[in-house]
């Protein structure tokens, strides 16, 4: 290596005004270089900012990638399929399901009868587009976990309550269908407020 640079040094010397030839990285341009003419010419440039007219077409089918959209070249791929998810749901506390005292059941009763009467019937649940919060009971339902049949998660749900099934003992929640019985808090949200006065009336 060092023979091929101290030749390319001594060719370029001898070559008078062929010596001002730019460098290739950290070492001379050597004067057979083949890609000689590609590097003086510089970085291409398809165009300028802000002209249409001086785009090429090589601009059009291959526009400048944002920032954005490069570093997800880099990104780190999930070699391991299901492999992160995998390591999240071991990441969820589960706690056992907690027993309502009476006072509990017994607001939410009085909760479920309220919307009982605003959504009797399908046009009746239509008109008053009752928009509530529930929170419920989610058994764990990972095989792989320790709480599988034992513990579970509250979660809390927003939205439109379409129906109380009496029979099936269970309601209808953005078409998701909750047991009641794993219901434990049912609250108004601020642009719907249903039980404002159900508090001064049990008093």
């Amino acid at each position: 290596m060092y023979a091929m640079l101290t030749a390319s040094m001594s060719l370029q010397t001898n070559a008078g005004a062929a010596a001002v030839l730019p460098p290739v990285g950290f070492m001379p341009m050597p004067l057979n270089f083949r890609h000689a003419d590609v590097l003086r010419r510089g970085r291409p440039r398809h165009g300028m900012p802000g002209k249409v007219s001086t785009y090429d077409s090589f601009y059009i089918k291959h526009p400048p990638m944002s920032c954005g959209r490069r570093a997800k070249i880099f990104a780190p791929f999930d070699a391991l399929a299901g492999f992160s998810a995998c390591i999240a749901a071991k990441q969820v506390v589960y706690e056992e399901k907690r027993i309502l005292t009476d006072g509990e059941r017994e607001e939410l009763d009085r909760k479920l009868s309220v919307l009982m009467g605003l959504t009797a019937n399908s046009r009746m649940a239509r008109e008053n587009s009752v928009k509530i919060q529930v929170t419920r009971y989610v058994p764990c339902d990972d095989p792989e976990n320790e709480a599988y049949g034992k513990r579970g998660r509250y979660e809390t749900i927003t939205g439109i309550l379409r129906k109380i099934d009496v029979i099936r003992k269970q309601i209808l929640l953005n078409n998701e269908s909750i047991p009641i019985g794993d219901i434990v808090e049912i609250q108004d949200v601020p642009e719907n407020r249903v039980f404002g006065g159900l508090v001064e009336e049990a008093c």
